[in-house]
């Protein structure tokens, strides 16, 4: 199995794909930015790709969403929740007294506001194609009032030293990757369902009709957000994650109904959920009962229609 992950080598994508057998057994390749990981998968030259999707303090990450509603049709294979600790690292001999330029993934820099703001207030704070890219990029550099934000994997590959750890604004701090592939990965009890969906009128109430095909069904939605959808400023498409399987009826008739009265829809994958089982699975099942229950009356009720004279 070839696997491309967003690189370079050393970065929490990677560290996230290593926690999952599979994919640490598989022949691995870095590509930056993110839309080229995507675009590796989409050309063949690999089966599936890792990218971060989310983060808990900093939210989406938009240019997954952007890439993956706009630009592809390849569909999310499974979620990876990863704990993220983040560690300030320069080349040996450099002190935290010496810092003057702080360079990392922004996700990453958004991460540390308040330590930076207390601990290194005059640094100035750049941006790198990922954390791992910052690290490499310390690592050969002259400076010596430069350093990175980035794990530990990627300290020890680029000969760093770690000058503070755990410099992240808030505890527990988590990030979630997915892959992405061909293909739908069949159910497996704890699934979630991707979409996009894109208004076909601008009209009050349009958003609460989408969002009532839900309601009606008792599925929980674990994420709504709204993105530009780059046709004009103040047209907007709803990305929505929902507990259950396109294979569940439930959440089949929820997305038969949306796409025929309310919205184009674009899916973008059933996929085993990361981290542990939630309420919404007893929930969906218990509603997917009744649901099977009312659609067997329903043809109980079809059965008995006569046939024209």
């Amino acid at each position: 199995m070839q696997v491309a992950y967003f690189g370079p080598a050393g970065t929490f994508t990677e560290e996230a794909l290593l926690t999952q057998p599979d994919l640490a057994a598989a022949d691995r390749t870095p590509f930056t930015p993110v839309p080229e990981v995507i675009a590796a998968v989409e050309r063949g030259d690999a089966d599936g790709g890792v990218v971060p999707i989310e983060n808990m303090i900093e939210g989406s990450v938009s240019v997954t969403l952007d890439t993956l509603a706009f630009d592809s049709e390849l569909l999310i294979q499974r979620e990876i929740d990863l704990p993220v600790s983040l560690n300030l690292c320069a080349r040996p001999g450099v002190g935290l007294g010496d810092i003057r330029t702080v360079v990392s993934f922004p996700h990453a820099i958004a991460q540390c506001r308040a330590w930076m703001a207390n601990k290194l207030p005059a640094a100035e704070a750049r941006a790198s194609y990922s954390t791992s890219d910052a690290a490499r990029e310390t690592s050969r550099s002259k400076r010596t009032d430069i350093a990175a934000i980035c794990n530990s994997l990627a300290a020890e590959i680029y000969g760093l030293e770690i000058l503070a750890r755990e410099i992240e604004d808030h505890p527990e701090n988590q990030t979630r990757f997915v892959l992405v592939g061909r293909g739908i990965p069949a159910p497996t009890g704890h699934d979630k369902t991707s979409i996009v969906c894109f208004q076909r009128a601008d009209t009050p109430g349009s958003l609460l009709s989408i969002l009532q095909e839900f309601a009606a069904r008792a599925i929980n939605l674990t994420k709504l957000e709204s993105r530009p959808t780059k046709r004009g400023l103040g047209d907007y498409c709803f990305f929505i994650d929902c507990d259950g399987h396109v294979s569940d009826e439930v959440v089949a008739d929820a997305l038969r109904n949306l796409a025929a009265k309310q919205a184009k829809v674009k899916f973008l994958g059933s996929y085993p959920v990361g981290g542990p089982e939630s309420v919404g699975v007893a929930r969906r099942k218990a509603a997917g009962k009744a649901w099977k229950s009312a659609a067997d009356w329903v043809e109980t009720l079809r059965t008995q229609i006569r046939e024209p004279e």
